[in-house]
């Protein structure tokens, strides 16, 4: 391209920019505050990830630091935690993908098929609610119901004739987790499988219906169908996200004694960077978790695309 073109072009493009600003300028206004809280908090912050290489000190700053190169990295790959924190994680999630995943969008259908809208409309009242309970408040509850003498554990009792602190056992970690999981997110993760839901086109229902289709395999041919690419875009983010459970819920949770199995690498990472000050080596361990997601959301994008045709980008 001559110079001449090229400052045609470029005089062309920012006179476009200016002329699409002046239309959508409301439009714009409104992303911005959305724009601003990922670059404050998700982009600038990135400059931190120099702390994986260093032994940070906070009173030396990231460049006063000491330069260690990949030392952090084979500390954490050579300790005897790595593998039990990873381990742990990949079965905590595996757990929300195998089981949480297909109930949330088997809940989004059979909610679907309430026919009357007052039952409809309380139910989901209903199922939403415990998500907007303070997490704390719900890890208080569950501690207070596996206590010793807790409700849970007295049901267990009567079963078992076993009476020890739930929570304090290693094999009850996941049950625990996973099914107040569910109580607490199952509603209002179903929201947009619902909306999709919504969108499908009324007039397939009638003519599977005119078929001789009965109500289950309407839902199989009609209503599973029809909400396929939400499904697959949900999977992948969920997917893309298999290495970040979230340690909010784990460390409010979890103790020493159930450590083997509930430990997993954000809780680590916790430990590690704010109660023992270890933060290039914390940072170290996030870098690696990111990483490592990054790729399993390009693996089942690129796996989606090819046989569903359909993917995040």
């Amino acid at each position: 391209m001559s110079r001449t073109a090229t400052k045609t072009y470029r005089k062309y493009s920012w006179h476009n920019i200016k002329k699409d600003f002046v239309k959508n300028w409301p439009l714009l206004l409104m992303v911005a505050p959305a724009l601003a809280f990922y670059i404050i908090f998700h982009y600038i912050p990135m400059g931190g990830l120099l702390m994986a290489f260093e032994n940070y000190k906070p009173n030396l700053g990231l460049l006063g630091s000491k330069f260690v190169g990949m030392k952090n990295f084979v500390d954490f790959f050579s300790s005897v935690y790595c593998w039990r924190v990873i381990r742990n994680t990949l079965i905590l999630s595996l757990l929300q993908i195998g089981i949480e995943f297909p109930f949330t969008i088997c809940f989004a259908i059979l909610l679907n098929e309430i026919g009357s809208a007052k039952y409809k409309r309380t139910v989901q009242t209903l199922s939403y609610m415990p998500y907007f309970i303070s997490l704390v408040v719900v890890a208080g509850i569950i501690i207070d119901f596996c206590q010793t003498n807790g409700v849970l554990t007295v049901l267990v009792q009567a079963v078992t004739g076993k009476s020890d602190n739930l929570l304090s056992n290693a094999s009850n970690w996941r049950p625990i987790y996973i099914l107040s999981d569910l109580w607490k997110n199952v509603g209002f993760n179903s929201i947009i499988y619902v909306a999709a839901l919504a969108g499908i086109d009324k007039t397939l229902y009638e003519a599977a219906e005119i078929d001789g289709a009965n109500r289950f395999k309407r839902i199989l041919h009609v209503t599973v169908p029809g909400i396929t690419d939400t499904i697959m875009i949900m999977l992948i983010m969920r997917v893309g996200q298999m290495l970040s459970v979230g340690y909010e819920k784990t460390i409010l949770l979890y103790n020493p004694q159930v450590y083997e199995t509930a430990d997993i690498i954000s809780s680590f990472v916790y430990r590690k960077g704010l109660q023992e000050a270890n933060y290039g080596y914390s940072t170290a361990v996030s870098l690696f978790n990111s990483v490592i997601n990054f790729a399993l959301l390009l693996i089942t994008n690129a796996l989606s695309q090819k046989y569903t045709e359909s993917g995040l980008f």
